[in-house]
């Protein structure tokens, strides 16, 4: 058992994941409640994750030092690390903001290439990319501590006290961007004596049998909260709404009814695509025509915050009048069934010291007073496992695999107002990029590409005049969970060709620029 103290990362939840996956349990925690716990039952490690505040702040989470004489291995990971540093006599300073890919040095190398002094850096490589996200820096470390590693500007990146068992770790090895990530956090199980690190079936990267299980838990876990009751669901054309709608329909049949809002803001072809889904599991999806309606609330909007909201709550409003028709039909209509995911419900603060980072419009973005109880059956799964639930349901690869796209489309990919004209503009620039992956072959292997209608505005020469038009971002990046990302190599004579045929074509486009940004710190949108 591993305990993990909770300080607000947005990827506590991805510790938590990659630690089962060597068949450990995990028990998340709250810092104030992980003495208390520990007296309950004593965990064979204890990770402190990251968080969103400084350790020096005022109010920030703090733990009870008397955690270090349990003799338990910790593992603790950026404010996880600094707060150790700074329970323990260490320093901690506001430091060098970094975000992103850095290049770890191990500084323990043995003249035969292995890093040869302490169990927690077995089988590294003497340079690899880690990943960043941090504002402050430990500057000195406590007594009894050494260096394990270093980047170019963070000296105590990767330090340890092998004596008492505790890591300290300024990057985020559970991300799959970090390289040996995974391999340093399986070299923390074996510090903790009583850990089992062989890999269990719960590996990911395969359609084990432990994910069947798993489905069919889930699958009575929905028949178990629904009942006898119907359920109506927002489906989009999405992954996740397919893969939760699909689940759903298996397990209760025609007390499901899928609805799709056909509300302006989606990609072409997208409510042929939902009535495709659900052809062949005999159920039938309803279509909302409210393009005028969305239109008309969104005028005048420039925040994406009040975007994501007057959507979800529209969305609502739907469900809502659609469940009254229903009921007087004779169908009684309990739940709303969404495609939500960890990853949306972490950007929306999801846990207590974490930040929020955007609404999600079926998390966030959702009135208060609901009349429909949520059915989320996908809330604590990542993507790709999202999507090997779906090659598990026996989905084709072009429903699985098809790119994200956002609850609210393509009105936050527009920066400012969203009014017909620049909605349609957005579509056909949107049309162009899909169209010349496609024809490159590259577009199966690209997770998300976007454009962006930036707001901003740049002088360019059209027909040798002067023009001034509008700048369009180009966001295309590879990522498996949505936690992480980085941005995609794509050949520059795509990217030339997407260029010509963005600014010749779409009127009032003066320049493309891609977007060369890694998450963090850019989300994977840019709303």
């Amino acid at each position: 058992m591993i305990f993990i103290a909770d300080f607000g990362s947005q990827t506590t939840h991805l510790i938590a994941r990659r630690i089962r996956e060597f068949g450990a349990q995990t028990k998340i925690i709250r810092p104030k409640n992980l003495i208390k716990e520990i007296d309950k039952s004593k965990p064979d490690g204890i990770i402190f994750s990251g968080g969103p505040a400084s350790v020096y702040e005022k109010n920030a989470p703090e733990i009870d030092p008397k955690i270090f004489s349990f003799n338990i291995p910790i593992l603790g990971i950026c404010y996880g690390f600094q707060l150790i540093s700074k329970l323990l006599g260490g320093s901690v300073v506001p430091g060098k903001k970094e975000y992103g890919p850095a290049t770890l040095g191990i500084s323990n190398f043995s003249p035969r290439g292995e890093a040869d002094k302490f169990q927690i850096s077995n089988g590294l490589q003497k340079t690899f990319v880690v990943w960043m996200s941090h504002g402050d820096e430990v500057i000195k470390i406590p007594r009894g501590f050494e260096i394990i590693g270093s980047t170019e500007t963070v000296p105590f990146a990767f330090v340890a006290d092998e004596k008492k068992k505790i890591f300290g770790l300024q990057f985020h090895p559970e991300v799959e961007h970090t390289e040996f990530g995974i391999q340093i956090l399986k070299n923390f199980l074996e510090e903790c004596q009583k850990i089992k690190t062989q890999k269990s079936k719960i590996k990911i990267t395969t359609q084990s049998s432990k994910y069947v299980v798993n489905i069919i838990k889930i699958e009575k876990k929905i028949k178990k909260i629904v009942g006898e009751s119907y359920v109506i669901g927002a489906v989009s054309g999405g992954v996740d709404s397919t893969v939760a709608g699909i689940l759903t329909a298996e397990t209760i049949g025609n007390h499901f009814i899928p609805i799709y809002v056909d509300n302006g803001l989606m990609r072409d072809s997208t409510r042929e695509h939902v009535e495709k889904i659900f052809k062949g599991h005999k159920v039938k999806p309803i279509a909302i025509d409210v393009k005028k309606e969305m239109l008309k609330r969104l005028k005048g909007v420039v925040d994406p915050e009040k975007k994501r909201k007057i959507i979800g709550n529209f969305y609502i409003e739907i469900f809502e009048k659609e469940m009254q028709k229903l009921i007087k039909s004779g169908k009684n209509v309990k739940f709303l069934l969404q495609g939500t995911i960890y990853s949306d419900v972490i950007e929306s603060k999801g846990t207590k010291h974490a930040s929020k980072i955007k609404s999600h419009h079926n998390v966030g973005g959702l009135p208060k007073n609901m009349k429909l109880k949520l059915l989320e059956p996908l809330r604590h799964f990542y993507k790709d496992e999202v999507r090997l639930i779906g090659k598990n349901l026996g989905l084709p690869d072009e429903f699985v695999y098809k790119q994200p796209f956002p609850g609210p489309g393509f009105a936050i990919r527009i920066r400012g107002e969203v009014t017909r004209e620049r909605l349609e503009k957005e579509r056909l620039v949107d049309n162009i990029v899909l169209e010349e992956f496609e024809e490159s072959g590259i577009l199966k292997n690209v997770f998300l590409s976007f454009p962006v209608l930036t707001g901003a505005f740049s002088t360019a020469v059209k027909g040798d005049g002067r023009f001034f038009g509008e700048v369009v971002a180009l966001r295309v990046v590879e990522s498996k969970d949505v936690m992480t990302s980085k941005w995609s190599r794509v050949p520059y004579d795509i990217l030339q060709k997407i260029s010509s045929r963005i600014v010749n074509e779409i009127p009032g486009i003066s320049r493309v620029v891609y977007d060369i940004t890694t998450k963090p710190p850019a989300t994977m949108e840019w709303e």
